[in-house]
């Protein structure tokens, strides 16, 4: 399991994010994770240009990493530090994010069992939603 590590400085002192040399997540984060205050997990980047495609407005392939990896945070405590796959991703594009907005996504387990956790969330951007999705992620042991 990666090694947590607490911002300490900048804009997102005091969240979370992971040591993740030599992955994908390195190439299109950092991505950055904290509970809200009523326990639920909030997950944040600052939208760079690495994020937008061609048109100016930030990729859809960016937002639906970005749900990926916020269903996993999300799901923190089902998982019980057991690993896990994205087995199911649904997403739905509204809006577009733009260079240097703050996107966040939020959300809930709607069903966790011995294997399977469902989440659903939202990714917004201000008062503006981006995206919403759905997903189901397996737990597994690790060999």
């Amino acid at each position: 399991m990666p090694k947590k590590i607490t911002i300490t400085e900048g804009e997102f002192a005091g969240w979370q994010t992971y040591d993740l040399h030599d992955t994908f997540d390195t190439v299109v984060g950092p991505f950055y994770g904290k509970p809200d205050p009523d326990g639920h997990m909030r997950c944040a980047f600052r939208a760079e240009q690495k994020h937008m495609n061609a048109g100016g407005r930030m990729h859809g392939g960016c937002l639906m990493t970005f749900a990926d990896i916020a269903m996993f945070q999300i799901a923190y405590q089902e998982m019980e530090g057991a690993s896990g796959v994205t087995v199911q991703l649904d997403s739905t594009f509204i809006d577009g994010g733009y260079v240097g907005e703050l996107i966040e996504a939020t959300g809930q387990v709607t069903k966790a069992g011995k294997s399977l956790i469902f989440v659903r969330g939202q990714i917004n951007t201000g008062d503006r939603l981006l995206m919403t999705f759905s997903g189901v992620i397996r737990k597994f042991t690790p060999r």
